[in-house]
């Protein structure tokens, strides 16, 4: 199940508003692409670099942003990857 208006905390929220600054309408919803392997047109690279609370903090050194993710991290992984490749879209309406 996809999770909606998940609270992401500590810079990850900046990070995000980062990706989709180019979104028409990002405001009203956009599609949030990520995986642990590079694929192409990706926006970030994100390092793994610490466990606290439960969740991990990752770095995106081009951006010189750290964000942590919280435990739903595991909602989408079974293990701490150490890198998360991500890219946010336009959602396509019908």
């Amino acid at each position: 199940m996809p999770l909606e208006r998940e609270p992401f905390v500590c810079g990850v929220s900046q990070m995000i508003d980062h990706f989709v600054k180019n979104i028409p309408n990002a405001d009203m919803g956009f599609k949030l692409i990520f995986s642990q392997s590079s694929f192409p047109g990706y926006q970030a690279e994100l390092i793994h670099s610490r466990e606290e609370y439960g969740g991990h903090w990752y770095s995106w050194q081009e951006q010189e942003k750290e964000g942590w993710l919280c435990p739903a991290l595991f909602k989408y992984f079974d293990l701490v990857p150490n890198k998360i490749y991500c890219k946010a879209e336009k959602l396509c309406r019908r």
